[in-house]
């Protein structure tokens, strides 16, 4: 099969046809996009003006709304575009800053979860000692190593997959560049990259999700021993909020990276795609401020 040149630009086969129901799908989708969008800036807002919000638990909630955001931006605009236009072209550069920011914000936001476990552990195990042992100095550091390793691995993807040479068939089945689908339209033979992308996307996976294991374990035997049920109310409803969102994110990823490859199909990745891209980021706001009674205070005192 002859090479296609690198300069020539991808095909986005998009999400939606242009049926009734996949236009009503795609007017939801925005709808979810928009309110995400919102929520994920209305709680940014909140945190910075409300003193009271000012602790490093909020200041890591704020990056993952930030994380959230920027998620959406780097998506779902494209996407609409490409719909409304008809023109689903997408220049080599734009693939890969699609693949490094996808990457490095989705990385991100398992290790900021790590750091929120870490968090919550502190605040009900040793209250006492929270200053000490979250500072906003180990909180900032929390964070930047975060994008760091967010970062790292986002120009990692991007640069080793648009190393590849490509085939005349440049079309990509998908509504946004992913490394596994580009890959797909290799040349070559990338099975060692597949592999080690495989084993890097698991790995981020499962420590963080160790990590998280180990800090809720800690908590739920510290819980276990407090002697007043209202203490321990107090304590389950401090980490509920965190522990819905981790189901809901590391349960996208994981249903994503560790089902065998031979499950996977396209529309697969596609409804999998949507929900960790679109639906996931619009629930964060809304769990924390509908379970969090700080976020409420925060919000009423703000329309008021």
């Amino acid at each position: 099969m002859e090479n296609w040149n690198i300069t020539a630009d991808f095909i986005l086969l998009g999400l939606f046809n242009h049926t009734g129901a996949h236009r009503f799908l795609f007017v939801l989708v925005l709808i979810i996009a928009f309110t995400s969008l919102v929520g994920n800036t209305l709680m940014l807002f909140l945190i910075l003006l409300d003193p009271r919000l000012h602790r490093p638990m909020y200041f890591l909630l704020s990056q993952l709304s930030l994380m959230d955001l920027m998620l959406i931006s780097t998506i779902v605009p494209k996407m609409a575009v490409d719909y409304l236009t008809g023109k689903k072209f997408i220049s080599p550069a734009g693939c890969g800053f699609q693949i490094f920011f996808f990457v490095t914000l989705g990385g991100g936001e398992f290790f900021i979860l790590v750091a929120m476990s870490y968090d919550r552990y502190v605040a009900v195990c040793h209250p006492l000692r929270y200053p000490v042992l979250m500072s906003w100095k180990l909180c900032l550091s929390m964070i930047l190593g975060s994008w760091f390793l967010g970062t790292a691995d986002g120009l990692m993807q991007a640069a080793a997959t648009l190393n590849f040479s490509f085939c005349r068939t440049h079309e990509i089945d998908h509504f946004f560049c992913e490394a596994p689908t580009l890959v797909r339209l290799a040349c070559a033979d990338t099975s060692v990259f597949e592999y080690v992308m495989y084993i890097c996307c698991v790995l981020m996976l499962l420590i963080p999700i160790f990590l998280i294991l180990i800090s809720y374990c800690l908590i739920l035997a510290a819980v276990l021993q407090m002697h007043s049920n209202e203490a321990r109310k107090k304590a389950f409803a401090t980490c509920s909020s965190h522990l819905s969102v981790v189901g809901l994110f590391f349960g996208a990823g994981i249903f994503t990276y560790m089902r065998p490859k031979s499950y996977r199909s396209a529309n697969y990745n596609k409804v999998v795609s949507v929900y960790y891209t679109i639906f996931t980021p619009v629930l964060n706001p809304l769990i924390y401020s509908l379970r969090n009674s700080e976020v409420k205070g925060a919000l009423r005192k703000c329309m008021d």
